[in-house]
């Protein structure tokens, strides 16, 4: 770590002074971390062409329709869900590279799969349902085996600028994946975009392939006991579960934002898709600096300073049930799209230090399956909730409930104490009061 004291020869923390290293070269030099990235980066960038591409190519099939286009992303939907917990619990069994391998390639399979049926016209329903839901048990799958391997890659000395390094690059990719999606459906089709998103999986698979095995011990237990044990280890730190609570909430309230109400309120008054596509992509640009700026940042008390960075996320909607000019709702999207993903570096970071190594994937898929568990119902809800009680109303309730939720969560007390003890440690005795940052 570079020397970050001030001209006065006092530490970082004990005059507020920040500084700033240049050694995450350190890890671009780690062969096994560069190929996970490069992995997630690509793959990643084909997911991007996929958000968009999956419903046009369903909607330029025959006898399409918007029925037959929910039908398919919920297939797809369904098992990102329903499926986590049983990604976690193969996860803590097997090679988790390996794991990645297998998703990446039934990924790859179902995308290639789903081109094929656009470049021929003929698509039935169940084929289609089949393959979206293979693609969605791949990434149910993955997540957790990919929270589980970052930890048996990178010293933990190193891991908070690994996971803000890893946000950035896919953050980044998803973003010009998201640009280039509509460009490429536009002017040689969907069916080449998922094609290109199969390749992207392909590729990932090679370069994961190439990571090490860690090759685990052979387990007696059962699969049942397997996830037990792993919920025993998310309900029994108060700071897990009343954040993953909190998120539950949250994100059922951002995806009916930026799902629904915002889309309907865009149409209303805002100008459309083109101002809607500014305002949105405000907030991916957001995620890419937070993800930067928390790369570097350390700070004493990470949970506390990760829940009090999810209240920016209340201000776009608020903005917009207010119907404040668009360039403050974009302004307001930036920063959220920061505190974000400065949010989630820390908490990522947090869990792979506290949470046991041999039980990390179940813990994280509990994590995933509990902040996830709303999101449906939100967007489900967000649509009759407006046309009931008014389009702005809704926008404050949603505003509202991020609100809330994150005041709730400050109230328990390990979100308030949980300590990083690396950064403790270098705190002098005078200065360990308040989530004062040290900058790496």
């Amino acid at each position: 770590m570079a020397d970050s004291r001030c001209a006065g020869g006092c530490g970082p923390l004990e005059c507020g002074a920040v500084t700033f290293s240049s050694n995450t070269t350190e890890l671009w030099r780690d062969k096994p971390f560069l190929l996970l990235a490069s992995a997630r980066t690509i793959s990643i960038l084909g997911s991007g062409f996929a958000r968009i591409a999956l419903g046009f190519a369903v909607l330029e099939l025959p006898g399409a329709g918007p029925g037959r286009l929910s039908l398919v992303l919920a297939c797809q939907a369904v098992p990102q869900l329903v499926f986590i917990l049983v990604g976690g619990v193969i996860a803590d069994r097997v090679s988790r590279s390996r794991l990645m391998v297998v998703s990446d390639v039934l990924g790859a399979a179902a995308y290639t799969g789903l081109a094929v049926l656009v470049f021929t016209g003929h698509a039935p329903l169940y084929l289609l349902c089949s393959l979206a839901f293979a693609a969605g048990a791949a990434s149910a799958l993955f997540l957790p085996a990919m929270e589980g391997l970052v930890p048996l890659l990178v010293p933990a000395d190193r891991l908070q600028r690994a996971n803000g390094l890893l946000r950035m690059g896919t953050n980044s990719s998803l973003l010009l994946g998201l640009a280039l999606s509509g460009i490429t459906v536009a002017w040689i089709g969907a069916g080449w975009a998922l094609a290109l998103n199969a390749a992207s999986f392909v590729v990932s698979a090679v370069l994961t392939f190439r990571l090490p095995r860690f090759v685990r011990t052979a387990r007696t237990s059962t699969g049942w006991a397997d996830l037990k044990e792993g919920w025993r280890e998310f309900s029994s730190r108060q700071w897990l579960w009343a954040v993953v609570a909190q998120y539950a909430i949250v994100v059922a309230a951002v995806n009916a934002n930026v799902g629904v109400l915002g889309p309907l309120v865009a149409h209303r008054e805002l100008g459309g898709a083109r101002t809607w596509s500014l305002i949105v992509a405000a907030q991916a640009v957001g995620t890419v600096a937070g993800a930067g700026l928390a790369a570097r940042v350390r700070v004493r008390r990470p949970i506390l300073v990760a829940v009090l960075a999810t209240f920016p996320a209340a201000a776009p909607i608020a903005l917009l049930a207010a119907s404040a000019p668009i360039w403050t709702i974009v302004v307001a999207m930036f920063f959220a799209g920061v505190a974000g993903d400065v949010f989630g570096v820390l908490w990522s970071t947090t869990i792979q230090r506290e949470i046991p190594e041999e039980a990390l994937s179940r813990v994280s898929s509990y994590d995933l399956f509990g902040s996830l568990a709303f999101a449906p119902l939100g967007l489900l809800l967000a649509g009759p909730v407006a046309a009931g009680i008014g389009l702005d109303n809704a926008l404050a309730g949603c505003a509202l409930l991020v609100v809330l939720a994150t005041a709730g969560a400050l109230l328990a007390p390990e979100v308030r104490s949980l300590t990083d003890r690396e950064v403790a440690a270098k705190t002098p005795v005078a200065a360990t009061a308040g989530p004062e940052p040290e900058v790496s």
